[in-house]
């Protein structure tokens, strides 16, 4: 190993040293998601949305349905909360990650 690769990690108390790959140091960090946006977790087709901006919904309402791999999954509100925007429509075809909707909570 060479001084300048080596990395110090304390698990438990335990101290170790280890070399980190160029792929696990140039990987995508990871960061909290933000709770109030809800993105889409597959690919896949809007086939209907339940809500407009201003919408109170309890958690467990629907908000849309996203058809993937033809399957219709339902996305609910995940906590009481109020629609601030939509980011979708019947028909869109949206990627991963793609931002859907966006809710404040109440």
């Amino acid at each position: 190993m060479s001084e300048e690769k080596v990395e110090t990690i304390i698990v438990h108390s335990a101290v170790y040293k280890t070399e980190y790959t160029t792929k696990y140091r140039n990987r995508v960090k990871w960061e909290k998601p933000d709770e109030n946006e809800l993105y889409s977790f597959i690919p896949g087709t809007i086939i209907d949305v339940f809500v407009k901006p201003g919408d109170k919904l309890k958690e467990g309402d629907p908000l849309l349905i996203l058809e993937a791999m033809k399957m219709h999954n339902i996305v609910q509100m995940p906590f009481n909360g109020k629609i601030v925007s939509v980011h979708v429509k019947v028909g869109d075809k949206i990627p991963k990650k793609h931002l859907m909707i966006e809710i404040i909570p109440q």
